[in-house]
């Protein structure tokens, strides 16, 4: 946590394929200000165009995940009407908004302590979240006379059904890691402390595997939950046909007669 720059900052490393992405403003609680939000609007967009990537590990520095929006940065350029992430980015909370990317590659996230509003958005908008056991989730728009609007609304409903979801939305209350796990927020919870690790855990053993596979089959499932199973399934033929004919699907076939480990190019 050295040099940490008064406005935060997201410092990226690169570790075999896997892009670690650390939110870095452990002092104001990881308030989110507008350079830390385009930096990771950046680091989404770099995990997407470099092929050597195959997945993300979002996680943060100090002691909490993030407290959500830094307001007194964030809201002259709401009153401008500005957007923080630029327009041709990949999103990070992954709405499909107009003039936006979406993510291909997998996500993995890792939180821990204070994890409110934009943090709980992030965390859903991934595809795998481990928690820290001391975690405290808060959707608190509702105190504030606002809505949430970065997914919350949408994806608390899909994951824990209506009734829950609207549990935390209207009262904006906080709830732990064991509540998490139960309404299918969070896959994993670990002891404070190894949320990173055991991230990075699952992040490398996706990595392994073949990466045009590993997207399509995110793709399918993504499909499915937001244009429903038909929709999908009418892609598996002409998906399949494609992916059994790269050459990873080959190298597959080869380890399997080979009884030895693939090694995936991603071609």
């Amino acid at each position: 946590m050295t040099n940490i720059h008064p406005e935060g900052s997201i410092d990226l490393e690169v570790r075999d394929g896997v892009l670690l992405i650390g939110i870095n403003r452990p002092n104001k609680r990881n308030g989110f200000t507008p350079k830390m939000y385009r930096e990771l609007g950046e680091a989404y967009t770099r995990l997407d165009d470099e092929p050597a990537l195959r997945v993300g590990v979002l996680h943060a520095m100090g002691e909490h995940f993030t407290a959500g929006l830094d307001l007194p940065t964030i809201a002259p350029l709401m009153q401008r009407g500005e957007k923080a992430v630029p327009l041709g980015l990949v999103d990070p909370l992954n709405l499909g908004m107009e003039g936006y990317r979406r993510r291909t590659k997998p996500m993995v996230v890792a939180v821990q302590g204070i994890t409110y509003t934009l943090g709980i958005e992030l965390m859903l908008a991934a595809d795998i979240v481990v928690a820290a056991d001391d975690c405290r989730f808060s959707q608190l728009e509702v105190k504030r006379g606002i809505m949430a609007t970065g997914g919350a609304t949408l994806r608390m409903a899909e994951r824990a059904g209506m009734g829950n979801a609207l549990l935390h939305l209207l009262t904006g209350d906080e709830f732990g890691s064991a509540e998490a796990l139960r309404l299918n927020f969070v896959q994993r919870v670990v002891p404070a402390g190894e949320q990173l690790s055991e991230a990075l855990k699952i992040a490398q053993s996706i990595a392994a595997q073949a990466p045009l596979a590993v997207v399509a089959t995110r793709q399918s499932v993504l499909k499915a939950v937001e244009q429903g199973p038909l929709v999908a399934m009418h892609e598996f033929i002409s998906v399949q046909k494609t992916l059994s004919n790269s050459e990873d699907a080959k190298e597959g076939v080869q380890s399997f007669i080979a009884k030895r480990d693939a090694r995936f190019t991603g071609k």
